[in-house]
């Protein structure tokens, strides 16, 4: 998505707020407990900035925003 200025462009138009896991090959069930783990930092996220935004989620659950 980065490379991709029209999908870039409609995030910001929407005022997206978006989580993306960063870590390749998970399996669901390793994709599930990543987000499980930074729910509560996902949340203070959304409570506390307007979109739109893209935020990285590392696979320890931690969140970097760009």
């Amino acid at each position: 998505m980065r490379y991709r200025p029209l999908e870039i462009a409609a995030l910001r138009a929407s005022k997206a707020r978006v989580f993306v896991l960063t870590a390749g090959n998970l399996r669901g069930i390793e994709i599930a407990a990543v987000f499980l783990t930074a729910l509560s930092r996902i949340c203070k996220v959304l409570h506390s900035l307007p979109g739109p935004f893209v935020a990285r989620v590392s696979q320890s659950g931690h969140i970097v925003i760009t």
